[in-house]
């Protein structure tokens, strides 16, 4: 399971490099690449990466669970599939760091709580928001949502481009990665499942 890490500690619990580390390690990729770091045009480039990274990064700061603590159960006894469908994933491959950038289905069967709908979509970008694999991201979402809401069945569904397809290696444009994890009554019931899939536009998987 993943965890929040403090500002200033790794995952593993070792001390996070200070952002002066950061900046000089962008400084040593420019150099690398063939390029002179004390240029005009590249003098501002470390600051601006390691900004960025805070931002493409910020996941690992935010425990997903928490997000979903927050429930409904005055519902008047609604009980069909919530679907969130939709949502932009802006992530970046754990094994080349370039972006993975998709869209995400998110659906669950309420047994007695509800969530607010932005729950799920800030739990999807929580976990987008670290160094990922599709499949690793496409379960976490499920198994988070599973947890703490602990429905009757939850559904996730990604599709996203790979840059790291895309710019590089086979360099083959144009190409969608889907995954998808069910989870109780959508991996039991297939028309719980056709149900699902159809309210995201998708044939049966």
């Amino acid at each position: 399971m993943n965890k929040p890490v403090a500002k200033h500690e790794l995952a593993d619990g070792a001390a996070r490099p200070s952002r002066t580390e950061a900046e000089q390690a962008v400084r040593t990729l420019i150099r690398w690449a063939g390029d002179d770091p004390d240029r005009e045009g590249l003098i501002g480039t470390p600051d601006r990466v390691v900004r960025a990274y805070e931002e493409f990064f910020a996941g690992y700061g935010e425990d997903p669970r928490e997000i979903l603590r927050r429930t409904f159960e005055d519902v008047e006894g609604y009980d069909e599939i919530v679907v969130l469908r939709d949502i932009r994933i802006e992530s970046h491959c754990e094994h080349h760091m370039v972006p993975i950038i998709g869209k995400a289905h998110v659906a669950y069967l309420p047994a007695r709580r509800v969530v607010g709908i932005s729950k799920l979509a800030r739990v999807v970008d929580v976990y987008a928001k670290r160094l990922q694999i599709q499949e690793k991201l496409t379960a976490q979402i499920a198994n988070a949502v599973e947890e703490v809401l602990q429905p009757r069945g939850v559904a996730v569904v990604i599709e996203a481009a790979h840059q790291c397809m895309t710019t590089r290696g086979v360099h083959k444009a144009g190409v969608t990665m889907v995954t998808s994890r069910m989870l109780g009554a959508f991996r039991d019931n297939g028309e719980t499942r056709r149900e699902f899939l159809s309210m995201i536009g998708r044939p049966a998987l």
